[in-house]
């Protein structure tokens, strides 16, 4: 299954990588130049949500895509798709 985002939500979650991506470089600077633990931490946390919120809307788009490609209405195809969603649901953890 190949993941498909509109091109809303591509725009979101690329602009909360790119916001990750220059947290992190940030903290790297951070620990380079011995800033306090407190302040590393905290941008850490950061860093943490802006993955969290962009992981998330991935995932939602694949739950999504699951559903929409539920051909069958037999038993054997909502166990399938069934087990398809508690895959990537239980990938957030």
């Amino acid at each position: 299954m190949e993941l498909e985002l509109a091109a809303e939500e591509l725009t979101v979650v690329l602009n909360r990588l790119r916001r990750a991506q220059g947290q992190i470089a940030g903290i790297v600077r951070m620990i380079e130049e011995g800033r306090s633990c407190e302040e590393v931490v905290t941008q850490l946390a950061a860093v943490s949500r802006a993955l969290d919120r962009a992981g998330f809307a991935i995932i939602a788009s694949g739950l999504q895509q699951c559903l929409a490609e539920e051909n069958g209405d037999g038993p054997d195809a909502r166990e399938h798709t069934r087990a398809r969603l508690e895959k990537l649901f239980l990938s957030l953890a």
